[in-house]
């Protein structure tokens, strides 16, 4: 292999990455050992690129027979799903969390605490309230010819946290889920994965615009976008989403991470997956503000 992987053990770290952050049935006996989970990071902008493409796919398909937040709630269904609830359980536990304004100390071990309170079951409700609000939103527009795009949301929630891994210490110290990715900062691992999620976000828009080549939409979209802007070329949106998502993930995903980390002295598995949830739904808004501004 190119990067000195054996192909064996690539298998087999792209294995570990679904199973352990999705409900895709890949069969295969993975013994999850710290030096394995670090190599399996590379995969998980693929694991998200595959989640994006079910939801863009079931979104598209529902949304063809049914109103749009009907559609958008089926669609979310099955987000939530593919994921097993893995990172929605962390957002709760962060909120619970962080949002108990306790000591350091204290925080760290509510979030531990298995139960969910009141604080986790708000913030769940108003997450999923608004990543339902944002689906319905792009089927109810019937852009989905530009439905690619809704996978790089996806990818890049999931780079962010393979780089939040290496940037920001373990608040647990030696316990934890987080210990087992720990010496990222000092590997491959974090530039591989963010080589693989630049190739998917590249992949997603050339679907995207063989989509249009394709399916050619209603022409007013097609040969031109009519916005406060004027009147732009069709490629313009595709194009600005693929720039600004990761660099809004990026600065957005900074910035949330670092705060967490002030409060907490580091970071946890729970803060992991809390993030991957924001970031999702962010990265979401940007691509609907993004509509707003090119289709009036």
């Amino acid at each position: 292999m190119k990067d000195g992987t054996p192909a064996p053990q690539r298998k087999h770290a792209a294995a570990a990455a679904f199973q352990f952050l999705s409900r895709f049935p890949v069969k295969m006996q993975i013994d999850f050992v710290p030096p394995l989970l670090r190599e399996s990071v590379v995969f998980y902008p693929l694991v998200g690129a595959a989640i994006g493409l079910c939801v863009w796919l079931a979104g598209a398909l529902s949304g063809a027979v049914l109103p749009a937040f009907p559609a958008a709630v089926l669609t979310l269904t099955l987000w939530v799903w593919l994921t097993g609830g893995l990172h929605l359980d962390g957002w709760m536990d962060t909120a619970d969390g962080l949002l108990s304004y306790r000591t350091r100390e204290r925080m760290l071990e509510i979030m531990k605490d298995s139960r969910v309170g009141a604080m986790g079951v708000i913030a769940c409700v108003l997450l999923l309230m608004m990543k339902a609000a944002l689906i319905a939103d792009f089927i109810a527009r019937g852009h989905w010819v530009y439905g690619a795009l809704l996978i790089l949301p996806m990818i890049w929630s999931r780079w962010f946290m393979v780089y939040a891994m290496s940037a920001w210490p373990n608040a647990r110290e030696d316990d934890g889920l987080a210990v087992l990715f720990k010496g990222l900062g000092e590997r491959k691992e974090v530039q591989r994965a963010r080589s693989s999620a630049v190739g998917l976000t590249l992949i997603a828009g050339a679907i995207t615009f063989a989509a249009v080549w394709l399916f050619k939409p209603d022409m007013g979209i097609a040969d031109a976008m009519v916005s406060g802007l004027g009147t732009l070329p069709w490629w313009l949106y595709p194009v600005t989403a693929v720039i600004i998502l990761p660099v809004a993930c990026y600065y957005i995903g900074r910035f949330v991470a670092a705060r967490i980390s002030e409060r907490l002295g580091g970071l946890t598995g729970d803060t992991y997956g809390a993030m991957n949830e924001l970031l999702e739904a962010a990265l979401l808004t940007v691509l609907s503000a993004l509509q707003g501004l090119f289709w009036l």
